[in-house]
């Protein structure tokens, strides 16, 4: 049985392979290819190298957070081994797109303050072809600004909630608009907390591989893969100490002894990620504040 009490070093001082194992990539998802076939080359990859340079170190999976269609392109955010486990992160953030809105007429004069009307609440139904059930549900548009007007076409920038579908936006807006419209190029630029400035191609990442597997050097995988942490930069944090982490490896919740440093935005209820001192993720769980438990955070993930 493995040892669920050994605790993670720093994540400036890991190796390649435990970056391997507990790593994300900031991947610009090229067109074609589905989200889950990127993932599952990138996983291939990487085992297919850890058996080379790292026979004791394995990656079962790799996730991606987010899913774009085949022909959708940009931030696309791999998670790698144990790194799957932060998934449930991605729910929290926000998106944010660049996207050609397709009209079927002329754009007409209005275009601008018309689009701007749907900033805030709107309502959505997901597409037939979706992952979830098809029921009307609220999704919040944080910004909408037409960048630019060609005579059928709106370059637009979108940030939004998690699960906006982008497709359906434009065909509301081209309702709006009176001429009817569809979604044309679409590109992600940004998936919080990630976004377009140091995206990495599925080629940087496979050349990077390649260099440390024939000549040893990890500093090219080290500027393409980062540790898992960052997936948590938009959290609240709380520190434990290492006694604390090795309890909650073992099923535990954090108890309030072991806490060290709580961040001021956590609050009730609310997902939050632990760390050791030296900024180790232990856990993913909910904070608690309630004077009736010693109880600081029930957990959710346990990451070590």
């Amino acid at each position: 049985m493995a040892d669920r009490s050994r605790l993670r070093g720093p994540p400036e001082d890991r190796t390649p392979a435990e970056l391997l194992t507990f790593g994300v990539v900031n991947l610009d998802k090229p067109p074609g290819p589905s989200s889950h076939q990127v993932s599952g080359w990138l996983r291939d990859a990487v085992d297919e190298t850890l058996a080379d340079r790292a026979p004791d170190a394995t990656i079962e999976q790799a996730a991606h957070a987010g899913t774009l269609d085949p022909k959708v392109t940009g931030c696309l955010p791999v998670m790698l081994g144990e790194a799957t486990r932060l998934a449930q992160v991605f729910l929290e953030g926000h998106k944010e797109y660049v996207a050609v809105l397709e009209c079927h007429a002329p754009v007409p004069a209005d275009a601008e303050s018309v689009v701007a009307e749907f900033e805030g609440p709107i309502y959505q139904k997901p597409p037939r072809k979706s992952a979830v059930a098809r029921r009307l549900r609220v999704r919040e548009i944080y910004d909408l600004e037409v960048l630019e007007t060609d005579e059928r076409r709106l370059l637009l920038r979108i940030r939004c909630e998690s699960g906006t579908y982008v497709r359906k936006l434009c065909h509301d807006l081209g309702l709006a608009l009176g001429t009817g419209g569809h979604m044309g190029h679409l590109r992600r630029t940004a998936t919080s907390p990630f976004d377009d400035r140091d995206l990495h191609s599925a080629h940087d990442f496979l050349d990077a591989l390649a260099y440390w597997r024939e000549d040893g050097d990890p500093e090219v995988l080290l500027d393409v893969v980062d540790p898992a942490e960052r997936i948590l930069e938009g959290l609240p944090g709380v520190v434990i100490a290492p006694s604390a982490a090795r309890e909650v490896a073992n099923g535990a919740p954090v108890y309030d002894p072991g806490v060290l440093e709580v961040d001021d935005e956590a609050r009730a209820g609310e997902l939050v990620a632990c760390y050791t001192p030296n900024g180790a993720a232990v856990c993913l769980g909910e904070f608690v504040d309630d004077a009736s438990r010693d109880v600081t955070v029930d957990l959710e993930r346990v990451l070590v």
